[in-house]
């Protein structure tokens, strides 16, 4: 299948078109992942490298998951075991790799701007696994692939985006990739936890108060608080941030009975949500999203490398 794009940096140089592709794909490698045997020949051949220089469970691993089931060779790569504690440069580093004749780099970095300056060196394809508080595009494809599976649309929805806005990476991508998608967003967070210009990431609507949103909103989308990014920042106690605006088994009798609950982990109980909600039976989709991380980022592997459909139809 062709795809216009050699890299996955930032969500808003990808149309409604574009985004809907990859969820499309998703759902074709979806049936591969129910399958008794899980693994495609599709990415035979190809080398991907996941070069993660700051800490990750459901990316990093959902990410190997999804190489090993296209049958991509990965290498593994980051962190304290790397030539750059002996000082080597980023760029070095970069070309090093690339000797090797590899075909894509996935990058996560605690510094904005890696991955495109990784794309602009290494002449491969780069996907953008999280770079400091500036975006996580796959995120966005996940929260969306889970949300459109979930409601049936994405086009129409009001989604709550409740938290630590101004030092998420997730929000750099997930309110963009939700207005591109069609739908309206609502920043719900203490002042001190906003951006500056909430309306640069496309928000529609700003609120302090929780408990008068929660009634209007089809999805309320948690965030974890940024403490390794606050830089200084004030904001209430743990216990009052919770009291002000945690999702608790009481606020879920303010809720729609289809509203639903997303996160994108790790989760902090107790803060941002409560175990009643976490767990919701019907409301949480946040293990969903996890398993939706493996399928989108098989489709955006597949589509920006350019695979075979060998093995993806049955």
């Amino acid at each position: 299948m062709a795809f216009n794009h050699k890299h996955l940096i930032d969500i808003t140089e990808y149309s409604a078109d574009d985004i809907m592709a990859i969820l499309e794909t998703a759902v074709k490698f979806k049936e591969v992942n129910e399958r008794r045997i899980k693994q495609v020949p599709t990415l035979k051949g190809f080398t991907v490298v996941n070069m993660f220089n700051e800490p990750s469970t459901r990316t990093r691993s959902s990410f190997e998951m999804a190489e090993k089931r296209l049958s991509a060779a990965s290498l593994n790569f980051g962190g304290s075991s790397t030539s750059s504690v002996k000082g080597e440069s980023l760029v070095d580093t970069v070309e090093t790799l690339c000797s090797y004749k590899i075909d894509m780099i996935v990058v996560r970095d605690k510094h904005a701007g890696v991955p495109r300056k990784i794309a602009d060196v290494s002449g491969v394809h780069v996907i953008d696994a999280g770079d400091g508080k500036h975006q996580h595009p796959t995120q966005a494809l996940l929260d969306l692939y889970t949300i459109w599976q979930t409601k049936g649309r994405l086009d129409g929805l009001k989604v709550g985006v409740v938290g630590d806005i101004g030092h998420s990476r997730v929000c750099g991508s997930l309110i963009p990739a939700l207005k591109i998608m069609g739908c309206e967003v609502t920043a719900i967070a203490p002042p001190t936890l906003l951006p500056a210009r909430p309306e640069v990431l496309g928000v529609d609507h700003v609120s302090h108060n929780i408990d008068e949103v929660l009634p209007e909103l089809d999805v309320v989308y948690m965030l974890r608080i940024q403490r390794e990014r606050l830089e200084g920042a004030p904001y209430p106690s743990l216990r009052e941030y919770n009291m002000l605006y945690g999702l608790t088994e009481k606020r879920n009798k303010l809720m729609r009975p289809d509203c639903i609950v997303c996160h994108p982990g790790p989760i902090n109980r107790g803060v941002e949500l409560d175990s009643f909600m976490a767990d919701h039976p019907e409301r949480s989709v946040i293990l969903d999203q996890v398993y939706a991380g493996i399928l989108t980022r098989m489709a955006a592997l597949y589509l920006l490398l350019g695979g075979s459909e060998d093995g993806i139809t049955a």
